[in-house]
């Protein structure tokens, strides 16, 4: 059975006022999966959004509702299809949560906007399931804007459409109600089959949530495809143009410029432990390196992106005695030795070799960066 799509661009190029913005736009979204344009602010992904949604009309090529051009849809029939949440703050005067809410169903309530007994059961249950049933009496002006978000999703929600367009949804949001919000999308995709199209600028919230990723580069659509093959250190460090620090894909964490120079402490870590150690001398710009790490351990994407060198061996290897000899030299050249504390097991007891090594020498050991000058 073929895959149904739900929205499809060919061709697109969006801009204003007859100036291209992003040129030759192409993807195929299947129904009930997640879209997530990220990019550099002023990329054009809300462009993007609004020309998908009709609010600019596009400068050339087709974008489609399955296999009809956008551009062909009455204003009703499009409202049927297609629902939009922005970013504008909105201030409805004297409205309770329920009556916002209630906007929604303005494409199935005839010319006089009067809410049957279904329509009213359809905003109820939809206040429900975006967890807003209890605010539903209070007035929109008085609430949180997390509350606010869930009542206007609410909204778009009433629409019944079959895609939601989000331009970034959780910009005002603190985490709590960021979680709140993707999660209750996620669900409406699974249970609902509904398509979702939206922005984001949290790259770590884009990844967790989305079937497919589509980065926004200069005058083009630089990369399209599943998180697996966008979120890798190299291709976003190109993307947002990294030279003040780095995105560890593999944690999901912004880390800062590492500090330059020749490393003066070795950290010996792993399962973790070295996180705080890194951070702290980043913050004292106190250059370091680190060993020996697993490949797949925990904190080895982190030391990469801090350290100024790093001593590791491959997931699940043994470590072998030429991996320790460069440890030794490495410390020997630093002159000093953070122990982070990392618990030795059956296959990195080299790390406690390392430790005696340190101390038969006469090598200064400490458990703390703040020991450090």
């Amino acid at each position: 059975m073929a895959e149904a799509y739900a929205f499809t661009a060919r061709g697109l190029t969006v801009g204003y006022r007859g100036k291209a913005l992003i040129r030759d736009i192409g993807f195929r979204l299947p129904k009930g999966k997640i879209l997530t344009l990220i990019g550099p602010n002023g990329a054009g992904k809300s462009t993007i959004l609004k020309t998908i949604t009709r609010q600019l009309a596009s400068i050339a090529g087709t974008a489609l509702i399955e296999d009809k051009e956008i551009i062909r849809f009455s204003q009703g029939e499009m409202a049927k299809k297609m629902s939009v949440l922005l970013t504008e703050r909105v201030r409805p005067e004297m409205m309770t949560c329920f009556d916002v809410a209630a906007m929604g169903r303005y494409p199935h309530t005839g010319r006089f906007g009067k809410l049957s007994e279904k329509d009213i059961e359809i905003v109820r249950s939809t206040l429900r399931r975006v967890r807003a049933e209890e605010i539903a009496d209070r007035d929109f002006s008085q609430i949180s804007d997390g509350q606010r978000q869930r009542v206007l999703l609410a909204r778009a929600l009433c629409q019944e459409p079959e895609i939601l367009v989000l331009d970034e949804p959780t910009s005002f949001l603190d985490i709590r109600y960021k979680i709140d919000l993707l999660s209750i999308l996620l669900e409406e995709t699974r249970d609902k089959q509904l398509t979702v199209i939206l922005s984001l600028h949290e790259i770590d919230l884009a990844e967790k949530i989305s079937d497919y990723i589509l980065c926004v580069k200069g005058d083009t659509v630089w990369r399209f495809g599943p998180p697996k093959d966008i979120f890798q250190d190299d291709i976003i460090a190109a993307l947002y143009d990294l030279a003040q620090g780095s995105y560890v894909t593999s944690r999901g964490s912004v880390e800062l410029k590492k500090p330059e120079g020749t490393p003066r402490v070795f950290v010996i870590g792993g399962n973790g432990c070295g996180l705080p150690a890194y951070r702290a001398l980043q913050k004292k710009r106190l250059p370091f390196a680190a060993g020996i790490l697993f490949k797949n351990d925990l904190e080895y994407g982190t030391a990469k992106a801090l350290a100024a060198e790093v001593v590791s061996v491959e997931a699940f290897e043994p470590i072998d005695e030429e991996t320790v000899s460069k440890a030794q030299a490495c410390i020997l050249r630093c002159g000093a030795v953070l122990d982070a504390g990392a618990p030795l097991g059956t296959l990195n007891q080299a790390n406690g070799k390392l430790l005696n090594y340190a101390k038969e020498r006469s090598i200064r050991i400490v458990r703390n960066a703040d020991e450090l000058d």
